[in-house]
């Protein structure tokens, strides 16, 4: 079979239907899983104080946005970074050096990777770190969101205690 026998095949097998709704249902399930981690990072963003934040919680949004996420994935990873320190700064909290930040590079760098166009089984190896990457990030977010939400629930109960005391 020559090349151009070869594609003609190959673009009558992508132009059938079911290719077609595949396609478009995994894109789907892509942006709607972009959609709950992003929103992941926007909760964890609002427990920041508006000072400390270097990237309004609505901006996160952007992971979901295709291509465009490509660079924003490095600017939230930064930007998230640079607001957590802040906060924990400021609520005397000590944590890691650059929280979520280098799971967060490691995520952008990897989804660069996929986006890349490269042999088969390459791209597929790359589209699995990336599954992996994301949810080890996602985890990270979480967590920090966690110690946001007990430093808070902490911080009121000391000061209903106080109200009590006077």
């Amino acid at each position: 079979m020559n090349q151009a026998e070869l594609q003609e095949q190959l673009l009558k097998e992508i132009s059938k239907p079911e290719f077609i709704y595949t396609a478009i249902a995994v894109f789907a399930v892509r942006i709607i899983i972009w959609l709950f981690f992003a929103n992941t990072m926007r909760k964890t963003l609002k427990l920041v104080a508006t000072e400390n934040q270097c990237i309004k919680p609505n901006q996160v949004f952007g992971v979901a946005i295709p291509l465009f996420n490509i660079y924003w994935n490095f600017e939230v990873a930064k930007r998230l970074r640079d607001s957590l320190i802040n906060e924990f700064f400021d609520r005397k909290i000590a944590i890691d050096e650059a929280p979520t930040y280098k799971k967060g590079s490691l995520y952008g760098w990897i989804y660069l990777a996929t986006n890349i166009p490269l042999p088969g089984f390459i791209s597929i190896i790359a589209v699995i770190f990336h599954f992996l990457t994301l949810i080890n990030y996602w985890v990270d977010i979480n967590n920090y969101k966690r110690i946001l939400e007990q430093h808070n629930t902490f911080r009121s109960q000391e000061e209903l205690e106080k109200e009590h005391e006077d």
